[in-house]
């Protein structure tokens, strides 16, 4: 009897110990229009959490924009203008993605302001402790949308400028500035490789991490504004074009929500390929589930004079 008591309790812990294990942190990537190739970028970002074990990612792909032909007469455009709106408003009201259901929110998203119920609810997800993710051009979303501007605490393009709030970087001699001069908000030179340098090498996401590490062909963003409050910058990498060392990695609070954005990612060059990305993003959503992390840095990952990509497929 002793034995078997024994043998049910170690079945009974190994049972609980395989559904903690088993038990995936549920991912919702919201695209369907941005100014960079999402329908590349979601595909290959799922692809790589999912190769972890540790995630589930379903996609929210919003309703595409509906244009009116061209070469139309004046009155022709009129009515097909009417009537594209019409499919617009149908597509737009149709479209309400289910935040409560996941454990964290990545947007690549840039395009048309979403309708209001579904910016409601976001607001709410976020508010009663959702948690959040914005990949490079997503932080040119809704540059009039308050909330979200708090939430991913700076952004670029859309018609920023000092009204959105300061500039928030590192100068040259590593202080950290909140630059109140107006000027536009976002921008960027040629994509090339650039050094990301670790501002905090104790969180979470960035432990262990080299303190420098070259990450692969992108577009540095520079030149973002925004409230900039509740945020910590964890790197940031130097910018020839602004003379500023600018904000790679932050992570933010939105009342009981948690944030973590990083302006890296464009789909062209390698940026996505990047060990020293693909490790980033693994790594902090890991952090926003579970507050902690367990993912190790892989032994591939790119050091301060080495670029580490992953094939395409």
């Amino acid at each position: 009897m002793k034995l078997i008591s024994r043998f049910l309790v170690v079945a009974a812990l190994a049972v609980c110990a395989f559904g903690i294990q088993a038990k995936s942190i549920s991912i919702l990537i919201v695209d369907g229009q941005n100014n960079h190739n999402w329908k590349a970028m979601t595909p290959f970002m799922k692809n790589q959490l999912e190769k972890t074990g540790m995630y589930t990612v379903a996609v929210s792909t919003s309703p595409q924009r509906v244009n009116p032909p061209r070469n139309l007469t004046k009155e022709q455009r009129a009515q097909a203008q009417k009537a594209a709106d019409e499919l617009n408003a149908k597509a737009w009201a149709a479209w309400n993605p289910n935040f409560a259901k996941y454990d964290v929110v990545i947007s690549n998203y840039n395009g048309q302001e979403w309708p209001k119920p579904v910016k409601d609810a976001f607001e709410k997800y976020m508010r009663e402790g959702g948690r959040f993710i914005c990949v490079h051009a997503a932080n040119n979303s809704f540059p009039n949308w308050l909330e979200y501007n708090k939430m991913i605490g700076l952004g670029g393009w859309g018609g920023r400028t000092e009204k959105h709030g300061p500039y928030v970087y590192y100068d040259e001699s590593n202080k950290l500035i909140r630059n109140t001069n107006p000027g536009r908000g976002g921008s960027h030179g040629p994509q090339h490789e650039f050094t990301i340098k670790i501002r905090n090498s104790d969180h979470p996401i960035t432990a262990g991490m080299p303190t420098q590490w070259k990450h692969a062909k992108d577009e540095l963003y520079d030149s973002l504004r925004g409230p900039g409050t509740k945020m910590e910058i964890l790197a940031t990498a130097w910018s020839e074009k602004s003379k500023r060392h600018e904000p790679m990695m932050m992570v933010l609070g939105y009342n009981k929500g948690k944030i973590f954005h990083t302006p890296m990612g464009h789909e062209n060059g390698q940026s996505l390929q990047c060990v020293g990305f693909i490790t980033t993003l693994d790594r902090a959503c890991e952090w926003l589930a579970t507050d902690k992390v367990t993912t190790k840095i892989p032994t591939n990952f790119p050091t301060a004079n080495k670029v580490s990509v992953v094939p395409k497929n």
